[in-house]
């Protein structure tokens, strides 16, 4: 874990959606210009981990979806790995 990571430690936690949610802010903050340098920066770093985080999260989703098969008659018969 980076120092950066460390200090962002309750980020961990956090659901997709609410980690997605302040990472839109933390864009939108960055994007109007009115915050002050080092709180920019500071956010800024908090928004690579959010972003990391989000990233994680999709790609364990990702290996956890399955494509269903189906047998002949049409009834399900088990599923497999979904193609990337």
């Amino acid at each position: 874990m980076t120092k950066t990571q460390a200090k962002h430690a309750d980020i961990k936690d956090m659901s997709f959606e609410r980690a997605l949610k302040e990472l839109e802010s933390i864009v939108t903050r960055l994007e109007k210009g009115d915050v002050e340098l080092e709180e920019s920066i500071a956010i800024y770093e908090r928004g690579e981990v959010l972003k990391e985080h989000c990233d994680r999260l999709l790609r364990q989703a990702e290996a956890k979806v399955e494509k269903l098969t189906f047998a002949a008659d049409g009834s399900p018969k088990g599923t497999e790995p979904l193609d990337p």
